[in-house]
This record gives C-alpha cells, sequence and structure tokens, in this order.
C-alpha cells in the first residue's frame, strides 16, 4: 500500500553568511611550550559569537590518531602542550542556530628543540657517565647532556643510542650501557623505571647488550655472549635465550635490513667459541616449511636447503663457502644492493694472525615458494677481499661500510682510509687525517624517511682531543663516497664521542 502527502511547504528558510576563511599558512611550524597564535580572516562579513561558535582542534597523524580541542574561540591563543610530532589542525566556524559549519584545515608540526637533529652518546669522565648532547636541526644549536635532568640513574661505560621500530611509539630509543640498557621517551628523552631493558625479558636476565637489531618482525641482540631473541610479529614481544645456542656470539646481528618482505628470515651470527658463522632461523620450525631446526652453521644452511622442498636457491660465487678458525673483528649491516635484489649486504671481518678477510653475505627468503616483493633467493655469496695489504689494518678501531658503493673505510688514530672492494685486489685510499684527534665513532647513519634517503651515504665522524668531541659529516651523494675533497659539517665542544644517531622528526 502506498499513499501521497500533501507538501504544505511550511519551512522555514533563512540565507546563511558564508565564511571566505584566510589569512594562515597552510603550513605551520611551532615548538613545544611556544606560543601559537592564529588569527584568521573571515571576509567581508561579520560572525559575531552570539550567532556562531568558533573551534579550534588538532589531530595526530602518527599510528593513534587522537584529536584534541585546543580552543573555542576565533582567534586562537594557545600555549602548545602537544606532544612533538605532525597534526592536520581544524578550524571550524559553526552558525549556533542551524548546526551548519564551515571548516579549515592546517598541516601542522609541532617540535621540541631536540626533536630532530644529531644524537651525540659521549663518556664522561673517569667514571664514563654515559652523557646524551644534541646537534639540534631545530634550532641549530647544540645541548650539552640533555638526560641530567630526566630522572635516569647514572649509568657508565656506553655503548650506543639507537631508535627501535619494535618498541612502544612514546619511548622509541635505546640507550645502550655497560651497566644496563633503557628506553628513552620520544618527547624530550622522559625516563621511567619501566622503561629499563629487564622489563622487556620473558626471565629474570638483565641484560647489557652492545647493539639491539630489528629484523623482520623480531628484535635480536648479545649480551656477554649470550644470544636473546624477541617475537614481534603480533604486538611487542618479550626476549628469550635462543635455544641451543650454547656458544659465545660477537656482539652485532647480521639480517636484511632491505626490507621487511621476508616470511622465513635468517639472522646471521658469529660463534667465538667455534670460529663460525651461525644462523638463526626460527621460523624454519614451522610445519608449512618442514617443521627443521633453528640454528644452523651457514655451510649446512646452504646444505638443508638444497634439500628442502621448498628451500630457497643460494647465488653468488665470492667465495666457496663460509670459513672456520678465524677471528672476529666486525661486522655490519648495509642496504648496498648491486643488483636490486631487496637485499643488503651484510659485511663480516676475519683475521687469522696478519690475514685479514671480507666476506659480504645476502639474507634473503629461506622458503621458496614465498615471494612478496622481497628477495627471490635464500642466501648470497656477494662479496669476499683480502684485505691484508690494506695500510695499518691490524691498527683499525673503526669500520664503515657504504649502502651506496662497494666500498670499505677504516680509521686508524686520527686517519680514515678507503678500500675499493669492487678492485681485485682491493685499492686502498688515504681520504683525510685529523691530526692530534683520535677517531671513536665511523659510520653511516641508516634514515627510515624517504626525504632523508640520500644522507645515508654521508659519512658520520666522531672524534675526541682529551675530553672533548667533534662530530664531522662528510656529504656522500654527490662526491660519490670518495671524501678527499669534502669539507665537512663541523660540530664542536662535545663530549668523548662513543656513538651517533640522527633522530628524525616523528611523524
Amino acid at each position: 500500500m502506498t499513499a501521497c502527502a500533501g507538501d504544505l511547504g511550511n519551512y522555514d528558510y533563512h540565507a546563511l553568511t558564508e565564511p571566505v576563511i584566510t589569512g594562515i599558512e597552510t603550513d605551520l611550524a611551532v615548538l613545544t611550550h611556544a606560543r601559537l597564535e592564529l588569527r584568521p580572516d573571515l571576509g567581508e562579513n561579520d560572525f559575531p559569537a552570539s550567532d556562531y561558535a568558533f573551534e579550534w582542534r588538532a589531530l595526530s597523524q602518527n599510528d593513534n590518531p587522537t584529536m584534541t580541542l585546543l580552543a573555542e574561540t576565533r582567534d586562537l591563543e594557545y600555549d602548545v602542550e602537544l606532544l612533538p610530532g605532525s597534526y592536520l589542525l581544524l578550524f571550524r566556524v559553526i552558525e549556533r542556530a542551524s548546526g551548519v559549519f564551515w571548516q579549515a584545515e592546517y598541516n601542522l608540526q609541532v617540535s621540541e628543540s631536540t626533536s630532530e637533529g644529531w644524537m651525540v652518546l659521549c663518556a664522561e669522565g673517569a667514571e664514563n657517565r654515559a652523557r646524551l648532547d644534541m646537534v639540534s636541526k631545530v634550532t641549530n644549536e647544540t645541548y650539552l647532556d640533555v638526560l641530567a635532568e630526566n630522572g635516569m640513574p647514572e649509568m657508565r661505560n656506553p655503548y650506543r643510542i639507537q631508535w627501535s621500530r619494535f618498541v612502544d611509539g612514546e619511548s622509541p630509543y635505546y640507550l645502550l650501557t655497560g651497566d644496563g640498557a633503557t628506553r628513552l621517551g620520544r618527547s624530550g628523552f622522559a625516563w621511567k623505571e619501566e622503561y629499563r631493558l629487564q622489563y622487556e625479558m620473558g626471565n629474570s636476565d638483565t641484560p647489557a647488550p652492545e647493539a639491539i637489531t630489528d629484523v623482520t618482525a623480531a628484535k635480536m641482540m648479545v649480551a656477554d655472549g649470550k644470544v636473546y631473541y624477541a617475537e614481534c610479529l603480533v604486538g611487542i614481544g618479550l626476549f628469550g635465550p635462543v635455544t641451543g645456542a650454547s656458544f659465545h656470539a660477537a656482539p652485532v646481528v647480521g639480517t636484511n635490513i632491505s626490507t621487511q618482505n621476508i616470511m622465513v628470515p635468517a639472522a646471521m651470527l658469529y660463534d667465538l667459541d667455534n670460529k663460525r658463522f651461525m644462523a638463526y632461523a626460527p621460523n624454519l620450525r614451522s610445519s608449512d616449511v618442514g617443521g627443521y631446526e633453528a640454528l644452523h652453521e651457514m655451510n649446512d644452511l646452504i646444505t638443508l636447503l638444497a634439500e628442502m622442498d621448498n628451500g630457497g636457491k643460494v647465488i653468488g660465487t665470492a667465495f666457496e663457502e663460509f670459513p672456520q678458525g678465524k677471528d672476529f673483528v666486525w661486522m655490519e649491516n648495509t642496504k648496498y644492493d648491486p643488483n636490486n635484489t631487496g637485499t643488503g649486504i651484510t659485511y663480516t671481518v676475519l683475521h687469522d694472525g696478519a690475514e685479514y678477510t671480507l666476506y659480504g653475505t645476502q639474507l634473503g627468503e629461506l622458503w621458496s615458494v614465498v615471494n612478496l616483493g622481497g628477495p627471490a633467493f635464500a642466501l648470497g655469496r656477494a662479496a669476499w677481499a683480502d684485505l691484508s695489504a690494506c695500510p695499518e689494518i691490524a691498527q683499525a678501531t673503526q669500520f664503515a661500510f657504504s649502502s651506496l658503493r662497494s666500498m670499505m673505510y677504516y680509521a686508524v688514530g686520527g686517519t680514515v682510509y678507503a678500500v675499493d672492494l669492487s678492485q681485485t685486489p682491493v685499492q686502498t685510499t688515504q681520504q683525510f687525517s685529523l691530526p692530534g684527534e683520535e677517531i671513536t665513532c665511523l659510520k653511516f647513519n641508516i634514515y627510515r624517511y624517504s626525504e632523508n634517503l640520500n644522507r645515508s651515504y654521508d659519512l658520520v665522524v666522531g672524534s675526541v682531543k682529551g675530553e672533548s668531541g667533534t662530530l664531522r659529516i662528510y656529504e656522500g651523494f654527490d662526491s660519490n663516497g670518495d671524501f678527499r675533497n669534502v669539507t665537512p659539517a663541523v660540530y664542536t665542544g662535545l663530549g668523548r664521542i662513543v656513538d651517533v644517531t640522527y633522530r628524525e622528526m616523528l611523524k
């Protein structure tokens, strides 16, 4: 059944006075605790508070977006209490009678003086107190001892300051020292008792790792030679000791840092007791893959891959097999991927007496059935070099490997050498020397955000002279990794530098 009713036309209509919101730039930037004052122009018409309401709101653009009401006034006068980050600033003009509103949107970047720039980890005094200095890109100023008033207990013998993707987003930095490890907050490097690494342990261990490595959907670390693993596929897991790893491992974990698209990844360890390469691949235990052991000597893993129904292939002929019986010197992960396979090279330097040798390994997808845009092979024997003839190689204290070219750099005292690994025999050139200074940090900082990717090729050099530290940044992309004629950016007046990491503006 249907019916119609006559339209009696009994409506009340009134014309809306529409604002034309101008006078504010689209992109805004402000420091925390500063005063943000915005005075929008609404056009020729008057918009009295008796007839119109106004709202200023900020929508955070991070992984957990939240809306914050800043003011209910036409003009914004706000002492910024928002956490550092990116926001969508919303301004609304609302007609009280009808509820109709007009909205303007702006991009707002909230920063602290320490929101972006170089984090410089230093050792202070005879007891090597961990001290964090900051070269700020936000203010172009240098801040010393920024942890002095954050409530964190004194920690000694600093190792490293680093970011991790597998942590609480409000405390994304790890400070690693000989006295233990802790996270630091994203806002002002705040500290809480629950940030201590012991609260991330699945047992009662209180490790003091020199590095914590993000691997595919997991974290790994080595502390006092003991290997720990934390599953992070669903949430942030707790660290537990790796079953079967009864040997003492070198403090660095090798992993593919070029892609996360690996279902059955392998991490690489160096067994200091038996002097051999080891692979740890916990997903091999899955019944879908075959239910294999997770821990293997590298040559045994290659044999296993050949026997598996769905084992990934092994490529590369740079060396015939993984060596045994050599002493560990250095291991470093890079994004150098000469064949665009989505697999960076992990470099390892070993020595046997006066013989120094380099091995470059690509760690890919162990299970050949899966290829979700990740590597199409399991392992790559990508590089080998005899380094024995390199000047003063036995006295090298710092190494760094480029993600741009097949290049190795090492420091002896205040001198940096470059080794072209693509040549046979390798070619070594002296890059520069810093008279009277000792180089204590040599690295390529790996950036996360696309706008900074070319900066990953810049050589970062931290040096000390007495108790005073100097940070130098040598441009690497345009110079193609030849730093002999590069004039660095120089930052002085720092402490005794141990490690340097760039803090990118968190989004």
